[in-house]
């Protein structure tokens, strides 16, 4: 006995008075939900698959959809039609439109149909520019020399020799894609692809301009001036809208995206929006304490260290850091280690005042060191003759 199928409607989940857009959607959905590929070794999946996509095969066309709602499955039973979803016709169906939904949906592809005449933004320009350390706190402005491309000014952006235009394409009808049928496991599927005869565009030049090739562009060598905001960082990028590729069909142009490369500094490395380096101090700066200058992004300043300062000792200058590229008024702060410097050369006057030094504070160099005090003779133990002597004697 023959499995009796479902009503067309109910597979797909939609009213019988469901519109073109209702079924499309309806179809999509399980669609992606039952397809093969997402459900791999799956058979009741692939049934219902198959299922979703013959009831959509004959409810999206008018004539098929027509001759089923009027004697139902019987209208494609003993030869009044394809008998079956392996021989259906799916050339009447858009499944090009649906299966470029579905596979631009599971691998990202995004390849449904779009008309070639539809406007289209241009592509976005690279480019690099170098800068110094404190150009990066700061903040600068540079130029740029780049070849940028403008519309054709002979023909407009047409590409098409002046007199003439450009024809719609014959292969595509300017759609600027073309539907391909093939014969699947599921039955004749329709592929859409890029059309080969105007590239996707929907329209031929038979005679191209000269002055830009048919490509509707000109290419010349152009100035850019970047400004380059306070505390950016290296590897980041500054955006200058619109002036990257031209679009196409009268879009908007794309942006030119500059890379900041910034140089090292010789006494400053950057972490964030802090600063860090080191200061070195004299001995006696760090026994006695006082002022010591140290170098800032901004310039020279002076700090009091406290007596007794030890090498390595992390100090913080508030405010002396890297500003924010939201708001350049709040900064970052540097942390500075002190550096407490031995001296190697010394005269004669200095060795004897070192020398003085240390014996003022009962640290020895070695010779002039004070001699130890000999330690007190311990009393001898007393025996037993000897307490006797002691009892007479008393």
């Amino acid at each position: 006995m023959a499995e009796t199928k479902r009503d067309y409607y109910e597979v797909l989940g939609v009213d019988r008075n469901a519109d073109e857009a209702a079924l499309k959607k309806a179809y999509r959905q399980l669609a992606k939900k039952y397809h093969p590929d997402m459900n791999p070794g799956d058979a009741e999946a692939e049934k219902k698959f198959k299922e979703a996509s013959e009831a959509y095969a004959v409810l999206s066309d008018a004539e098929k959809r027509r001759q089923y709602d009027q004697f139902g499955h019987a209208a494609f039973e003993q030869g009044g039609g394809p008998g079956g979803f392996g021989g259906f016709d799916f050339s009447s169906a858009d499944m090009g439109d649906i299966f470029g939904d579905i596979f631009g949906d599971l691998f990202g592809g995004g390849s449904r149909r779009r008309s070639g005449n539809r406007p289209m933004r241009g592509a976005n320009l690279r480019a690099s520019v170098r800068i110094t350390f404190q150009e990066a706190v700061f903040g600068c402005e540079k130029q740029l020399e780049l070849n940028l491309k403008d519309e054709c000014a002979t023909c407009h952006g047409t590409g098409a020799k002046p007199g003439t235009s450009p024809e719609t394409c014959p292969k595509c009808g300017g759609r600027g894609q073309v539907v391909m049928t093939q014969q699947s496991l599921f039955g004749m599927v329709q592929n859409v692809t890029t059309c080969p005869d105007c590239g996707g565009t929907g329209k031929i030049i038979r005679e191209k301009c000269a002055a830009c090739g048919g490509s509707g562009y000109t290419s010349s060598r152009k100035t850019i001036k970047v400004t380059i905001p306070a505390g950016i960082d290296d590897g980041q990028s500054v955006r200058i809208a619109g002036k990257g590729e031209p679009g196409r069909n009268g879009g908007p142009r794309g942006d030119l995206l500059v890379e900041v490369m910034v140089q090292r500094h010789p006494n400053f490395q950057r972490q964030d929006m802090n600063i860090f380096s080191t200061a070195p101090i004299t001995f006696a700066q760090a026994a006695l304490g006082g002022d010591v200058k140290i170098s800032t992004i901004d310039g020279d300043v002076m700090y009091t260290v406290k007596p007794g300062t030890q090498t390595d000792t992390k100090i913080r200058l508030k405010g002396k850091g890297v500003p924010s590229l939201r708001n350049r008024s709040v900064r970052g702060d540097q942390y500075v280690t002190l550096v407490v410097q031995v001296p190697t050369k010394l005269n004669s006057e200095a060795k004897e005042a070192l020398k003085a030094f240390d014996a003022a504070t009962d640290r020895s160099l070695g010779q002039d060191a004070a001699k130890p005090e000999p330690e007190k003779e311990k009393p001898k133990k007393k025996g037993f003759m000897d307490k006797i002597k002691e009892t007479f004697e008393d």
